[in-house]
């Protein structure tokens, strides 16, 4: 007999930078879990839009908004960068007011020199970088970029680009007082062709203010991130973001189609293709895509968006060892096949804490680890059945000891609230040390045991999670407060260990500033040094990005 479970969901609690309520729906979970005692004498007619079969789970209800993001208020204020790292500023030169009056006349009343509004645009989102940045600018228009850049470079002063500010290696950020050149303004979507699926827009559009837009008329983006709220599209190419859509739609090497940049001495390169097939000549779009504003300012971009799903299935799953997370990942690829469209993977502690700090209940029997399976096609028959025969594999050959899935859309946000929020409960455990790395998938989980044994009680968790679908893991490291010490038992024994398994420092977050000084663990001399002389070819005097990316020069 099915068991059943009710339960409401929770009150979005945590201080939010944007406050938001999350109704209190009432849901049911259908389980095989000898720990459920109410049993089911009746299914109501409020089930909506859920889907039964013959297996001993269903779908779960919202447990939080997903993309809802949040930021601690009334912490500490955060120490300058200068400080707390061993950085030396270059010798540019400092804005004065002379300049203040050129960016005025170029961008009447959007030079903001307000101590307040720079506090924000200064300090990154994870409260760990913080520059002190004296102007920020806010252009609407290419000419406007180009005018700036032109200007800065004659008078060499440094520029710091700024998107959504979501980076988490504190390359959106000043590390000393370069000017900030932010896209908030640059919003605005130039084309869309609707039969293409080809969209053209400008850097600053927000990510899911644009996946709002194409979905209006078929289309979704390639991407998504836990982000997407307050990203922008220019960032995310600038830092070529992979996120929970790669899997299926690759990376944005391959959807983005064009660009317009603006270089350091005010340039504008104009590769604002909309073409699919372009032999001609070098891909010079390729050298901006992840150089994280250090090659030149992304103004437009022009991208390919897929046809939006009609139909979407979501599977949250239980599974009793990571050895059995590898297996379901074989027999998801095999069995799903081209409705595969994501496959993330968390430990119990990611879940411990999501519970602990962000008040989301868990939708199934506690497990040591987590799945998350997406699928996503033409037919809701036909990827319910295949589906359907995936998990009764899954469970009856012990890969998966407990689950519930959601069909509605509802219901999928809020078992992606559970696996996209991971990252904001982190942030309230303390002091968080992040690592984003590649790696073969048979060692995937290996180095967060090896660390849980290395670090011991100097560390209130270790934890992984992230896109098993791409190799791709998310290890992260909290404790009370930062640590030299702790950080001296992570690095560089981190950065070794990924190496010696010919894996990538960083999968997705790029470098930016905490990073670029392992650049070398996974790219060897000859590449740094091609590296430096293309930022030489394009911005000899150095003042985009400045203390990004690229490591220190002996």
């Amino acid at each position: 007999m099915f068991l059943i479970h009710k339960f409401n969901t929770f009150l979005c609690r945590a201080a939010t930078m944007v406050p938001c309520q999350v109704p209190r729906w009432s849901t049911w979970i259908f389980r095989a879990s000898p720990q459920w005692q109410r049993t089911a004498c009746a299914l109501g007619a409020s089930m909506g839009q859920q889907r039964w079969l013959s297996l001993p789970w269903r779908v779960s209800g919202p447990l939080a908004f997903r993309g809802c993001s949040s930021t601690a208020l009334g912490v500490p204020r955060v120490m300058p960068t200068s400080e707390r790292y061993p950085v030396q500023r270059l010798p540019f030169s400092v804005v004065s007011e002379e300049d203040l009056a050129a960016f005025e006349r170029i961008i009447p009343g959007r030079v903001i020199t307000d101590p307040e509004e720079l506090e924000v645009a200064n300090v990154d989102w994870l409260r760990t970088i913080r520059g002190c940045s004296k102007v920020m600018l806010r252009p609407r228009t290419t000419e406007e970029v180009s005018r700036i850049l032109r200007h800065c470079h004659q008078r060499n002063l440094a520029v710091n680009p700024q998107g959504g500010n979501t980076g988490m290696v504190g390359g959106s950020v000043p590390v000393f007082d370069e000017i900030i050149l932010s896209t908030a303004l640059m919003n605005q979507v130039i084309s869309f062709h609707d039969v293409s699926g080809i969209l053209v827009c400008q850097a600053g559009c927000v990510l899911e203010e644009l996946n709002r837009y194409v979905q209006e008329r078929g289309f979704i983006m390639p991407l998504d991130l836990g982000a997407k709220g307050s990203c922008h599209i220019g960032g995310n190419v600038a830092t070529n973001a992979g996120g929970l859509r790669f899997l299926r739609y690759g990376s944005l090497r391959g959807t983005v189609l064009g660009l317009e940049v603006v270089l350091a001495n005010g340039t504008v390169l104009d590769c604002l293709t909309s073409l699919r097939k372009d032999n001609t000549g070098y891909d010079l779009k390729q050298l901006f895509i992840g150089s994280e504003g250090t090659l030149g300012v992304i103004t437009a971009v022009s991208i390919l968006c897929p046809p939006m799903p009609k139909a979407v299935n979501v599977a949250f799953l239980g599974c009793p060892g990571f050895a059995e997370v590898l297996q379901a990942f074989s027999t998801c690829k095999g069995m799903l096949g081209e409705i595969l469209s994501a496959f993330e993977f968390m430990d119990a502690e990611c879940m411990q804490l999501v519970g602990q700090h962000l008040h989301l209940a868990r939708p199934v029997q506690e497990s040591p680890f987590y799945i998350l399976v997406e699928t996503s096609g033409s037919s809701a028959e036909h990827d319910s059945a295949k589906l359907d025969g995936f998990l009764e594999q899954a469970l009856g050959s012990g890969l998966v000891t407990d689950g519930t899935v959601g069909t509605d859309h509802s219901k999928i946000q809020s078992l992606w609230a559970l696996r996209e929020r991971i990252t904001e409960a982190l942030s309230h455990d303390g002091y968080v040390f992040k690592y984003d790395i590649s790696l073969p998938v048979e060692r995937f989980y290996d180095l967060v045991m090896d660390l849980r044994g290395r670090l011991g009680l100097r560390a209130k968790h270790v934890v992984g999670y992230g896109h098993l679908g791409d190799g791709n893991l998310h290890l992260n490291v909290t404790a009370e407060a930062f640590s030299a010490a702790l950080l001296d038992a992570l690095e560089p024994y981190v950065y070794t260990w990924t190496a010696a398994q010919r894996g990538s420092v960083s999968a997705e977050h790029g470098l930016g500033f905490k990073k670029k000084d392992v650049l070398g663990y996974s790219k060897p001399p000859t590449a740094v040094q091609l590296m430096w002389q293309l930022k030489a070819l394009l911005d000899p005097q150095g003042i985009l990005n400045p203390y990004k990316m690229l490591p220190a020069r002996a």
